[in-house]
Formats: C-alpha cells, sequence, structure tokens
C-alpha cells in the first residue's frame, strides 16, 4: 500500500507540474492524454519546462532532488535548457533531528556520543540529501584534540532509495514501452547510472576513501587542502574528518577584498582540475561552488579547499592517451585527426566514413575558433560534439560524460572568477608537455621501473625454466630446434640477399656519379 500511495503521489505531482506535456505527446496510446486533461484542470504552467522539472523533483524529495542533479550530467541525453536547469537543484534539504543523528553516532561506534567525543554541537553546520554535518572535537591516537567535522548519512536512506528506485524503473518501463521517444532517451539505462551513483555515496567509508586518495595525490601541488580523515573514527554511517575553515568560493567580493589574487585563483582552478584528469586519471567529480572554499590561513593563504567526495571520476591510461590526443587535435584544428581517433577507440562503427565524420566535427569546432580565445568554452565544444555524434551512433563513455560535467563546472566557476580566464590558453601547455612525457624517455624509464619487479623475479627463473623445457621431451625438443635453425638459415639467406642488394645500389650509384663527373669534365 505504501509503494502505491508513494506511486500515486509521484504522479500527482508530475501531472500538477505539467511533465505530461513533456511526455505525454510523444505516447502512442490517446487514451493516457485525455487521463491526464482531466485529472491536471486548473494547473499554471507559465514557467518554462526546466524549470517545472526542478521544482516537480524538488516537491518529491531529497531522492529525487539526486536524481535531478545526476541527470544533469546527461547532457547527450536531456536537452540544453533541461540540463541547465536541473544544474541549479542544491541539496537545500531540511536538517533531520539532531538526537537521529546522535543515535546513529551511538549504534555505528556502540558508544555513547560522549564517551566518541571531547564536544559535539548538537546543531548541524550542513544539510544535503544524502547526510548532514556537525562539527565536534576529538583527541587523537597522540592525544591531541582536534577540531573534526562528522558526516551522518539520513537514517532509513537505503530503504527510501530502494523503494523510489523501484518505482523509477517501473516508469521507466512504462516510458520506454508507451513513448516513441522512449528508447532514444535511453530511461533505463539513466535509472541504472543513478542507481550506482546513490550506492556507492550511501557507503561513507567509500568517500572517506577517495578523499585519502585525492589528498595523497595533491600534496607536491600546493594548490588545494583536503581534508584528513580520522580511520578511527570511521564507519559506513558515520565519517570524521579534519575541520577546514575558509571562505566560500561564491563569495568573491569578499575573497578580492581579503587580498586574494582572483585571476590566479582561477587559473589554479584549471590547473588542479587538468592535473587530477591528466597526471592521476582520479579526480573530484562533483566541484560546484557549494563544495569549494578558499583559505584564508597565513600559511596557506589562497588556497582551494575541496569538500564532498561522494562523486569521483576515474580514467584509465587509454582514456587519458585518447583525451589528450583529441584536446591537441582541437587546439590545432586537427579536424581529420580527431575523428580517426574517434574511429580508433571504436567509439564509432569501423564502416565509418572518415571525410563525413571529420566534416561533423568541423561543423561543431569551427564557429568557436573564429571567436577570441577567451570567449571559446571548451565544456561546450564537448557537449555539442557528444549531441552532434548521435548520428553516428557514438557509444558515450559514462566516465567521460561525468568527466565533462565537471569541466563545465570549473570553466564555469574560471568565468565567475575571472572574465577573462583564457581557459584554451592555459590548459594547452599542460596537455603538450603531458603528451611530451607520455612519448619521451621519461615515460619508458617509467614502464621499466614498474615491471623491474616481475623481469627482477623472471630473471633468476630462467635457466630452470629452459632446462625443464629441454628436459620435458627430447623428440619435441629436437624437432623444435631444427625448425628454429632452419628459420635462422632462410633469415640469414634473406639478410643477405639485402645486403648484397644494398652494397650493388650504392656501387651503382658511384659508378653513375663517376660516369657523369669524367663526362663533365
Amino acid at each position: 500500500m505504501r509503494r502505491l500511495f508513494r506511486g500515486v503521489f509521484i504522479i500527482w505531482v508530475m501531472l500538477r507540474y505539467g511533465l505530461d506535456e513533456l511526455v505525454l505527446t510523444s505516447f502512442q496510446k490517446p487514451w493516457l492524454r485525455v487521463i491526464a486533461r482531466v485529472v491536471s484542470i486548473g494547473r499554471d504552467l507559465k514557467a518554462p519546462r526546466g524549470q517545472r522539472i526542478r521544482e516537480a523533483l524538488e516537491r518529491l524529495g531529497p531522492i529525487f532532488v539526486k536524481f535531478g542533479q545526476v541527470l544533469s550530467t546527461r547532457r547527450d541525453l536531456m536537452p540544453v535548457d533541461i540540463a541547465d536547469e536541473l544544474a541549479r537543484l542544491q541539496d537545500r534539504v531540511p536538517p533531520f533531528a539532531s538526537m537521529v543523528a546522535i543515535a546513529t553516532i551511538e549504534r555505528a561506534f556502540n558508544k555513547k556520543v560522549d564517551d566518541i567525543f571531547v564536544s559535539f554541537d548538537r546543531q548541524p553546520i550542513a544539510s544535503a540529501s544524502i547526510a548532514q554535518v556537525h562539527f565536534a572535537v576529538i583527541k587523537d591516537r597522540n592525544g591531541v584534540d582536534r577540531d573534526v567535522a562528522v558526516k551522518v548519512l539520513r537514517p532509513g536512506m537505503l530503504s527510501v532509495i530502494e523503494k523510489d528506485l523501484s518505482l523509477m524503473r517501473l516508469m521507466a518501463g512504462w516510458v520506454e514501452s508507451l513513448s516513441s521517444d522512449g528508447k532514444r532517451l535511453k530511461p533505463r539505462e539513466v535509472v541504472a547510472e543513478f542507481d550506482k551513483y546513490l550506492h556507492d555515496e550511501l557507503d561513507l567509508v567509500r568517500e572517506a576513501s577517495s578523499a585519502a586518495q585525492l589528498r595523497r595525490n595533491m600534496e607536491g601541488l600546493d594548490l588545494v587542502l583536503i581534508p584528513e580523515m580520522f580511520w578511527d573514527f570511521c564507519m559506513t554511517e558515520v565519517i570524521v574528518m579534519e575541520r577546514m575553515t575558509g571562505v566560500p568560493i561564491s563569495q568573491v567580493e569578499r575573497l578580492r577584498s581579503a587580498g586574494v589574487d582572483i585571476p590566479k585563483l582561477a587559473r589554479d582552478g584549471v590547473t588542479i582540475f587538468f592535473t587530477q584528469v591528466f597526471r592521476d586519471g582520479f579526480f573530484h567529480a562533483d566541484m560546484h561552488p557549494g563544495n569549494i572554499q578558499v583559505s584564508l590561513a597565513p600559511d596557506t593563504f589562497g588556497r582551494y579547499i575541496s569538500l564532498d567526495f561522494g562523486i569521483v571520476g576515474t580514467l584509465t591510461e587509454t582514456d587519458k592517451e585518447y583525451l589528450a590526443q583529441n584536446f591537441t587535435a582541437f587546439f590545432r584544428r586537427d579536424y581529420k585527426r580527431v575523428a580517426e581517433l574517434h574511429i580508433e577507440s571504436g567509439w564509432v562503427p569501423r564502416t565509418t566514413r572518415v571525410d563525413e565524420l571529420e566534416s561533423a566535427i568541423r561543423s561543431v569546432c569551427e564557429p568557436y575558433f573564429d571567436r577570441p580565445l577567451k570567449e571559446i568554452s571548451l565544456g561546450m565544444v564537448l557537449m555539442r560534439l557528444f549531441q552532434t555524434s548521435r548520428r553516428f551512433q557514438v557509444e558515450i563513455q559514462p566516465q567521460l560524460v561525468l568527466l565533462q560535467k565537471t569541466l563545465l563546472n570549473i570553466e564555469g566557476l574560471g568565468r565567475q572568477l575571472d572574465p577573462d580566464l583564457d581557459l584554451w590558453a592555459t590548459a594547452k601547455p599542460f596537455l603538450e608537455k603531458w603528451m611530451i612525457d607520455q612519448l619521451g624517455p621519461k615515460k619508458l624509464l617509467d614502464e621499466l621501473r614498474n615491471e623491474s619487479p616481475r623481469y627482477a623475479k623472471l630473471i633468476p627463473e630462467l635457466p630452470r625454466l629452459l632446462y625443464s623445457f629441454l628436459q620435458k621431451d627430447n623428440a619435441t625438443s629436437g624437432r623444435a630446434l631444427q625448425e628454429l635453425l632452419l628459420e635462422q638459415k632462410r633469415t640469414n639467406r634473406l639478410l643477405q640477399s639485402f645486403l648484397y642488394a644494398g652494397v650493388g645500389f650504392v656501387l651503382g650509384l658511384l659508378v653513375m656519379q663517376l660516369i657523369v663527373r669524367v663526362r663533365l669534365f
């Protein structure tokens, strides 16, 4: 009955906000449109469609708000106006009761909250759809008092998520079967991707591990601060991290009045992003202004502070090489190379004509290159490229869509800080240096260093392996040896032929030169 009532409420909200106008136009069942018209008498549909979708998701609760946030990253599937509106969704969720948070903490640690912390602020400092944060003080392993932030998972989230996800799967199946556009929009695929993100975020230890990895990766860069995790206080439902103090990056005037170099701050953000992507292949994928602060402390003045690591992206070496080559080809306006890379990577069918794909890519990129560099949006170029690629049956890779969403966040944030930020000029030297490192002697030495443990183990074993092979079957070994000798003789004869031909060619040239010089003389 609860599932039935929840389903009826979801449908009622969708009708009240006019979402049937957006999807039922492509439905093949006329009676569905008739029912929707009757139920939705008296509603006001003056607001744009993107705004109505956003407001409906906010009305349906935290899970649907999070769904809208994830959906905003799928710009390859969503119209631009809807994706832009969904990107405005923030975790403006009222906090749950402090006593509930305390009960969750005590259940996780099997201790009273006063036995865990030196002090604990009952009033939450921030609240989101998945968890909320309280400030506290702990004693670390050295007995030193440390100011910390305690992140507590909302109670009962797993059961709520499973119920809403089951309804989403059901509705996705309806949309796919009843709507002519259903298969193209891939609603089941979108819900499956949302399912993965949500279950990852429900394990706070996973978030803490991601933060620790990013902190380790960024140690030598001196541009960003990432909170330390206190592993003795980290559980699935509760994690405790270093308390960070800074100014939200959206408060630009306050930062400027404090003496922060705003243009440098914008460039540093781009550097951090490209370092995480191309050097480490592990990047913070939720870098909207709500998760970024700037330190004003004297010893870390002007550095970024990253928060909330529920969503991180990973790239393989193949992904990184593909992206770097694509970006470099874009910078050089080598559209043919971009088309070839799409085909080589298997993103488009092997039967695709290079010239047709090259022409489509040129139509996307060329209008941007006619503008001043500072007006070019790299994120918008990638978004239009994804949209154009549909006609070539391009398989959009989830990790690269997440990367594109993060790039849009970084670019928008950078332009907000410094309208004259030239993202292309900032990125190009970094990418070119990365390409040189990948193809130069440093890469070879790194590969040898990485493989050296295997070689060190294999080389001492070679005599024993060779002896075992020779002792295994003398007849077989003899035949193999005879075949090897015959092949070696054929190779020697071939090399001798090439050598004689080369010597004859050189002697012929010398004779011709001699004849010409004698005749001239």
